[in-house]
């Protein structure tokens, strides 16, 4: 045996060690913030005559009289915030974090708080700003209750905060409250494989095929490939990035077709082999993507 079938078909044989296992994960995109619209809630500042962010007035804003009340936070739990939209237009928005590498503490009240970009790492960070606004100011906040979901989603949260623009004597004072929907369920994905296919004489091209099955709307994304050890060479092939639209109710099928494409030193032909799928899909609902690898035993008959 040659040195270049060796190495093919130790390849090849690589990819079927590999298919042995089967993996199901849930990656969080680490950091990624996330907003979503509060069921009830209010966000009340207000500061003395001559304060400048909130015009020395009193404000109270509440879902049902908004455009916009969000809610957000990172899958971290690090910080969490507001982004408040009036009928008129006027956009609030609040921000709240620990410092660098730290989940908020429930209770906790964070002092001596700057703003990006002049806050440090060791820092806590607030910011608060409307149709008028300051970059530069210090301040602090509480964050007196904070409940989580799935992937640092903010189901209640309960703070106050005070800040103080750069330069000036009078700190805008106000309270968040909110409490979320009941979060979304989690985006779990599984391939079915068909351990049937088969293999165009002619051509050497094989169809193979599964079912995808999700428990709600998504995209899943196959990378399908098969292999086949012969006695006097190896056929090894595939298809990227086939795209199966998946909704809840029921497997949905999927077919591809491919020859030997893959480093080939034989076509496919009838016989065993070996299919796999590596499939993933973003949660449409959470900063995340769901991986599976999984493996099958292949019979090939003549198509």
């Amino acid at each position: 045996m040659n040195t270049t079938r060796t190495s093919r078909l130790a390849r090849a044989a690589a990819v079927l060690a590999a298919a042995v296992t089967l993996a199901v994960t849930a990656a969080p995109l680490t950091g990624t913030a996330q907003a979503h619209e509060a069921v009830t809630g209010t966000l009340t500042f207000a500061g003395d005559p001559g304060e400048y962010v909130s015009g020395g007035q009193s404000h109270t804003l509440t879902p049902e009289t908004t455009d916009m009340f969000d809610v957000t936070g990172p899958t971290s739990q690090s910080s969490a915030g507001a982004t408040v939209v009036t009928p008129e237009g006027e956009r609030w928005f609040l921000s709240m974090s620990a410092p660098y590498g730290q989940k908020l503490q429930e209770g906790f009240t964070y002092t001596n708080t700057r703003s990006w970009p002049e806050a440090g790492p060791e820092d806590p960070q607030l910011q608060f700003s409307g149709d008028r606004s300051c970059e530069s100011g210090t301040g602090s906040f509480t964050v007196s209750h904070i409940a989580y979901g799935p992937y640092g989603y903010i189901r209640e949260i309960d703070a106050t905060f005070e800040r103080t623009c750069a330069g000036a004597a009078l700190p805008v004072r106000g309270e968040l409250h909110a409490r979320m929907p009941e979060p979304p369920a989690v985006l779990t994905v599984d391939v079915g494989l068909d351990p049937a296919g088969t293999v165009d004489a002619r051509t050497g091209e094989i169809t193979v095929g599964g079912t995808v099955t999700c428990n709600k709307t998504a995209y899943v994304t196959l990378n399908v490939s098969a292999q086949q050890t012969q006695r006097k060479g190896a056929a090894t092939g595939s298809h990227e990035n086939l795209s199966v639209p998946c909704r809840p109710g029921g497997p949905v099928p999927w077919t591809t077709s491919f020859p030997s494409n893959i480093d080939p030193t034989a076509a496919f032909r009838p016989g065993a082999a070996t299919l796999n799928t590596y499939a993933t899909a973003d949660d449409r609902d959470y900063p995340t993507t769901v991986t599976r690898f999984d493996t099958t035993a292949l019979t090939l008959t003549r198509g």
